[in-house]
């Protein structure tokens, strides 16, 4: 069985060494006392050359340079310390570590080296005190020394012979306060046996009853093994007699979604529950029959059953066979040092892939029709709306506003004026359609000698046109705006030196009422209204809304609406952000705060009536989705629910959007980030001709872009 490097746990000896520490550090000593268990490092021998480090003293340890590489160092470094009487010893399954551990009657050390920064000819030793809290002999000339100083443990060759190595231990374990089990003193263990024989060797069991007096902490029995070897040395191994061991034991955490017992020395595991392959392997502080008995246990309680024996790898004592309705494994069990070495792996069978691939497929078959569905809705739901919003738009003709304070005449129904003469800027909205408002600014330009350049955006739900005259341009849009027609101009050709922000006053009637609260809107509205509609923006697959907004028209002054909404707004927990909020007499715009995200309520005036639109995002859905945008940024969302590849071009920026994009292969699809702004977009896919429009993106917003089979463009203010 391969070994298992030390890794996933804490070496239990360094926290024991620090337990230590601080246990001693409370213990009353003598004035000028020494601690027999640790050695005063300032008094052992030093390599050639050496310069200490002393810019932090510290009494329990040493640091020095010497003109030598690390390897030479640490090589230069054992024999040393070996000559001064120091036995070198590696821990259980950390024999590759770089340090030197030493043993030296009851005191230990540990010996670090690194190498100096930018000098390979440079190293740094340092000597730190290693406590030994559970001492055992070492034989004077042994090699292949393994040690753990914490259990304890110890696995070395002695150089003497059977019985002579037997006289030692004898003698040498007695002298540190071991005695020798009989049936009287390990009549606490039931399960003891001390008559166990071995094999060309023998067995002897001690306890350690000195406790603390002796600088020990209560140890548990220990079982000394002595074998021959042919070439006249003996094999030694002292370790935590069996019947000292848990018999039954527990469940750690699962590694890997495999189950791991306790406890263990080191562990590691290789992918998770849910991934086709895993593996998991420890060293557990058990006998093997014990270990077995757990996965045993806990592998049948997880639906697994044995299959029969697997081929024997190096090192293994059982390997299994084993298998569950959807995976294969083997548990191979192993001894090493006085571990039982655990690995334990499980493959998903070719007929569970299959199935799962099947249900991945159908799963996203069904997302993929939900999403097209709710898209083919959202898309005819808005060619309806846009279509009856239309009807109610007038392709009359129009005549001029009488006594026009701005640089192009304004038509007699336009509402909301804004006009600033120093940007060149006009802004206004009208109930004539399109093609109405079109119609009257080139009818009223041309004849003031202002000449149209051809564009290419010039549709029945919007318009672009572009004048010029005597080196001075006019840029103007005119859009639909639901039931609305928005008109926004710009250019050198409106700039005025004196003009001044002009707007047609408007008078509103008081209401006749007080409103009143209808308690069966979701979202608050007054009962009194001509309007309604609510929509609501999910993430395909979700529960709870993204994003709701509630839009109405309200026959009454927008001071009224105003006073309601503040009214009904505070009573269900909103906070209203009084740093941006603008109020006019035609014209609001309040940010909220309620506890899932931000909100905004916009209140405008339109055919004698207050329009009101109330959004509430969710931030909570938007940052689970991991699609909120950056701060001060808007985020673009593209999908694509046609059969064909999309092309889009926004803020000079071309982005293609795959067949299916925005469905469950892909499910976020393409994204951008825009700044806060107005943007014209284009959007091109084979076969069908370009579509363009404009989108406006505030700081926060997230919209969809969704292209249609038909190549139609659904915008959408998800959040």
């Amino acid at each position: 069985m391969p070994m298992i490097p030390l890794g996933a746990q804490v070496p239990a000896r360094w926290l024991l060494l620090t337990c230590g520490i601080l246990a001693m550090a409370g213990i009353a000593r003598p004035a000028g006392a020494a601690d027999e268990g640790i050695v005063d490092v300032h008094t052992l021998p030093r390599l050639d050359g050496a310069m200490e480090d002393t810019s932090r003293p510290d009494a329990h340890r040493v640091v020095y340079t010497v003109p030598s590489a690390v390897s030479a160092a640490s090589d230069a470094a054992r024999k040393l310390l070996s000559a001064d009487g120091w036995m070198p010893y590696v821990y259980p399954l950390d024999e590759r570590s770089a340090a030197l551990t030493f043993k030296k009657g009851r005191q230990g050390l540990r010996v670090s080296f690194t190498q100096a920064r930018g000098r390979p000819d440079q190293s740094a030793v340092s000597y730190t005190p290693n406590r030994i809290y559970a001492n055992v002999p070492f034989p004077d000339g042994a090699t292949n020394l393994v040690f753990d100083e914490t259990r304890p443990y110890l696995g070395c060759i002695a150089p003497g012979a059977l019985d002579a190595t037997s006289e030692f231990f004898a003698k040498e374990m007695a002298a540190i306060g071991w005695r020798r089990l009989t049936p009287e003193t390990a009549a606490r263990w039931p399960n003891a046996d001390l008559g166990e024989t071995v094999p060309n060797g023998l067995r002897v069991f001690f306890d350690h009853p000195g406790g603390d007096t002796t600088q020990f902490y209560k140890q548990k029995p220990v079982m000394l093994t002595l074998t021959r070897r042919d070439d006249g040395r003996t094999n030694v191994e002292i370790r935590v007699a069996p019947f000292a061991l848990p018999q039954e034991l527990e469940a750690d955490d699962d590694m890997a979604g495999l189950p791991r017992p306790k406890p263990t020395k080191s562990a590691r595991s290789l992918g998770s529950a849910r991934s086709n392959t895993r593996e998991m392997s420890a060293a557990a502080m058990a006998e093997l029959p014990a270990v077995l008995a757990f996965y045993q246990r806990e592998l049948a309680a997880r639906g697994w059953r044995e299959d029969g024996n697997a081929p024997l790898a190096a090192g293994d004592d059982v390997a299994i066979r084993i298998s569950n309705a959807e995976e294969t494994g083997v548990l191979r069990l192993g001894r090493k040092y006085d571990f039982t070495m655990v690995s334990l792996t499980a493959q998903v069978k070719e007929s569970a892939l299959a199935a799962r691939a099947k249900a991945k497929k159908e799963a996203d078959a069904r997302f993929l029709g939900e999403a097209l569905g709710a898209a083919q809705q959202l898309i005819a739901a808005d060619d309806i709306r846009r279509k009856a919003q239309a009807v109610s738009l007038s392709d009359a003709p129009l005549t001029a506003l009488a006594d026009g304070t701005t640089p192009v005449p304004l038509p007699e129904n336009a509402e909301g004026v804004k006009f600033d003469g120093g940007d060149g800027r006009l802004e206004f909205s009208s109930a004539s359609s399109v093609k109405a408002l079109t119609a009257f600014y080139r009818a009223s330009l041309k004849p003031a000698g202002w000449k149209e350049q051809p564009s290419v955006i010039n549709q029945p739900n919007m318009a672009v046109m572009e004048f010029a005259r005597g080196g001075k341009s006019i840029s103007m849009t005119v859009m639909q705006m639901g039931p609305n027609v928005n008109v926004s101009a710009s250019g050198s050709g409106l700039v005025m030196a004196t003009a001044k922000p002009a707007a047609i006053p408007e008078v509103q009637a008081p209401s006749s009422e007080p409103l009143k609260l209808d308690t069966e809107s979701p979202l608050p509205v007054p009962t009194q209204r001509s309007s309604k509609s609510l929509a609501t923006t999910k993430i395909p697959g979700g529960e709870a809304p993204l994003r709701r907004e509630l839009t109405a028209s309200i026959p009454a002054p927008l001071q009224d609406v105003l006073a309601f909404y503040r009214a009904e707004l505070s009573k269900l927990g909103w906070q209203e952000k009084t740093d941006g909020a603008a109020v006019s007499a035609d014209h609001a715009q309040i940010d909220f705060t309620w506890p899932q995200g931000p909100a905004v309520l916009k209140l405008g005036r339109t055919k004698g009536e207050t329009t009101v639109s109330l959004a509430q995002k969710n931030a909570d859905v938007a940052v689970k989705a991991d699609i909120m945008p950056k701060a001060g940024q808007a985020r673009v969302m593209l999908g694509n629910m046609g059969p064909k590849e999309a092309s889009l071009t926004i803020n000079k920026q071309a982005v293609k959007i795959a067949a299916g994009a925005g469905g469950p292969q892909a499910p976020k699809g393409p994204m951008l980030d825009l700044p806060p702004g107005k943007y014209q977009y284009a959007v091109r896919t084979q076969g069908q001709p370009a579509r363009t429009d404009k989108l406006t993106v505030a700081a926060g917003d997230i919209w969809g872009l969704v292209v249609g089979p038909s190549g139609d463009v659904l915008p959408l203010q998800m959040y």
